[in-house]
Order: C-alpha cells, then sequence, then structure tokens
C-alpha cells in the first residue's frame, strides 16, 4: 500500500469511530423511548436517504462522521418524546452511550489483533546490566516480576517499561515486585539510571534491568491480554491529560485530525516498508485507531461544555439543584453555553488544524 491509500485508510477509519458514537446515541435513544428526528452516516450532501417511521435515515458524501438528531436535544419542544423532557437517568445512559461504543471499538480491534499472537513479553527481570549494586535478598533478584512501579500497577510487559521511563532516576522508585509467591515492597529504593552504549553508538541513561523473559497465549490468555491493552490505553490518555495540565508535555505538542492522520498513516508506511507487509502496516495503524477510539471515549466524557460529558454535568447539575431548591437552569442558558463552547471548540479545532499542516510542510 502507498502512503496515499495509509492516509485514506485512516480518514475511513476516523469516520468509522465517530460513526459508531453516533449510534451509540441512537440505539440507545430507540430503546429508551426518545424521537430521533435523522441518523446519518457521513457528513455534507445527502447520497442516499430514506424515511422508516419518524426517523430519516441518511448516507451523506463525506466519510468523516455522522450524527444523531434527536428530538428536543437542546431545547423543549414540547414533545413528550423530546430528549430534553426524559428523566435524567435515560439521559445520561444516551449520553455515556457514545463513549462507550467507542471504547468498545477500541476493545474488539484490539481483541482481534492480540488473537494472532502465540506469545508475549513479560515484566520478569532476567539479567542485570554490567554495575548493578543492588542486586540480593534486599534488592531485586532474577525472576522478580515487576508488579508495579511508583504505585501505578504493572499488568504487561510495556507498562513496566513506560512507568520506569517516566522515574526520573534520581529521587528513588517505589517497586513492588512478585518473588516465590510473595509480594515485596521496595519504597525508595534508590535505584538510578546509567549511561549505556548502543550498538548504534547511541548513548542511553537506563535503570539496569533486563527483561526477555516471554509467555505462551492461550486463547483466553490472548483475549485478557487484548483487554488489558484497551484498559491501558484509558491510563494512557489520563496520563496524556495530565501531562499536558501539568506542562511536563508542552501544548505545542497537541495533535488534531490532521497530525494524527499523517503520523498513524506514516507509523503504517515504516511499518509495511520494515517488515515488508502491507498486512503489518494495516495492523499497525488498527492498534493505533484503537487507542484513538478510547481516546474519543474518555476525552468525551469530560466535564467540558458541548461534549457529552459537559451534558452529563448539567444533567447532574440540575438533578442537584431540583433536589435542593425545587429549580433547574433554564434550557436556553444551557444552550448559549454549550453553543459558545462550541464555538471555541471549533476555533480550537481550526488553529491545532493550521499548526498540524505547518508541521508537516515544515
Amino acid at each position: 500500500m502507498t502512503r496515499f491509500l495509509y492516509v485514506l485508510l485512516v480518514i475511513v477509519l476516523f469516520g468509522v469511530l465517530i460513526a459508531i458514537h453516533e449510534f451509540g446515541h441512537f440505539i440507545t435513544a430507540k430503546l429508551l423511548g426518545v424521537k430521533v428526528n435523522e441518523f446519518a452516516i457521513g457528513m455534507g450532501p445527502a447520497l442516499w436517504t430514506r424515511q422508516r417511521g419518524e426517523t430519516l435515515y441518511a448516507l451523506r458524501a463525506f466519510p468523516v462522521g455522522g450524527y444523531c438528531a434527536m428530538e428536543g436535544e437542546d431545547e423543549d419542544t414540547g414533545d413528550p418524546r423530546a430528549f430534553s423532557r426524559q428523566k435524567g437517568w435515560k439521559k445520561i445512559i444516551i449520553l455515556c452511550a457514545g463513549s462507550f461504543m467507542n471504547f468498545l471499538l477500541g476493545l474488539v480491534i484490539m481483541v482481534i489483533l492480540s488473537l494472532g499472537l502465540t506469545q508475549v513479553s513479560v515484566p520478569v527481570i532476567t539479567s542485570f546490566m554490567d554495575g548493578f549494586a543492588l542486586e540480593g535478598d534486599g534488592g531485586l533478584m532474577v525472576g522478580d516480576r515487576i508488579v508495579s512501579v511508583d504505585g501505578h500497577a504493572v499488568w504487561l510487559y510495556s507498562d513496566a517499561l513506560m512507568y520506569l521511563d517516566r522515574n526520573d532516576g534520581v529521587s528513588g522508585i517505589d517497586l513492588v515486585v512478585e518473588r516465590d509467591g510473595e509480594k515485596i515492597v521496595l519504597n525508595d529504593f534508590p535505584m538510578t539510571r546509567s549511561i549505556e552504549m548502543e550498538e548504534d553508538g547511541r548513548t542511553t541513561k537506563k535503570f539496569g534491568l533486563t527483561f526477555t523473559q516471554t509467555e505462551q497465549l492461550s486463547l483466553a490468555g490472548r483475549i485478557k491480554y487484548g483487554f488489558l491493552q484497551s484498559v491501558d490505553f484509558v491510563r494512557v490518555v489520563w496520563m496524556s491529560l495530565g501531562d499536558l495540565v501539568t506542562g511536563r508535555v508542552p501544548v505545542s505538542e497537541l495533535s488534531g485530525v490532521v497530525g494524527v492522520v499523517d503520523v498513524v498513516s506514516e507509523i503504517g508506511t515504516q511499518t509495511q516498508a520494515q517488515v515488508k507487509s502491507a498486512l503489518a502496516g494495516v495492523m499497525d495503524v488498527l492498534s493505533m485507531m484503537a487507542l484513538i477510539a478510547v481516546n474519543l471515549a474518555v476525552m468525551n466524557l469530560l466535564p467540558i461544555p458541548a461534549l457529552d460529558g459537559g451534558r452529563i454535568f448539567f444533567v447532574l447539575l440540575n438533578g442537584l439543584l431540583y433536589a435542593v431548591a425545587r429549580r433547574r437552569i433554564p434550557e436556553k442558558y444551557e444552550g448559549y453555553v454549550h453553543a459558545g463552547a462550541f464555538v471555541v471548540l471549533l476555533a480550537l479545532m481550526a488553529v491545532v488544524a493550521f499548526h498540524d499542516v505547518w508541521k508537516i510542510f515544515a
């Protein structure tokens, strides 16, 4: 596959992510008796439409998403089946359903990809690099399985690498390891980084641990591995958000759809070139799209106006206000907040998209 075909594949997959999100809203709205005026796959001019009962089903020209237009979504239209007239628990289920479908899609992708595995690396120490001075009963030993790093649970080999890498290697590290069926706690373990020379001449700083052990996976083990990877993606998203808030990662590193399409398509192209297999490139792209699907699930539930999480926040806030003061925030004012936030989000997306294009051509 050429780079252009990978770009097309990623764009289509983005459309699938958004369409499956809207399908979550659609199917739960239908099941809970909310009137849906239109369910569309794609955006822009309609290529095909069909009226089935009260709902218009449409296939639109641009494969970049879709939408579920519910009656009374932003204001009370007087229809008893309008979204605005539903009980709070129904609204929350409908609003959460889109993110649930995104997470489910990411989970399914990772489980399917994991079915092709026969063995995986495990976070078990197999040796120490020269000069490692903390080996022994009071420290680390060959065969120790890393269970936790700085309070973060280690489920997969990649977890151990990620959380070890995040430690500065100066102020000590909190480790929990499993040794002969017993958990050993090593708080403020004075493990520091040492400079190592790589085969290609590069120098890197490492803690001095070597992990080369693998384990065979049964069918159940492969499914579990795919599930754990999906849950891990949620932790990665939260960690990334925290890094942005704390300044550990600069805002200039933030990418939008354009940047993500460029990076993911490049990953697929490079993988294909390295292993001489288009299938391997597609699998890498699918793995990245699973991460993005989980990313969308988490981001959409943040309590930010215009996002599903913002709408859920207003549902909960109105419930609290009604319980305390028998009053609710007027829908038109809530609508103003969501509309204003939507404009800000569009402006932010435009700025990020411009920055992405600038980075690509620069």
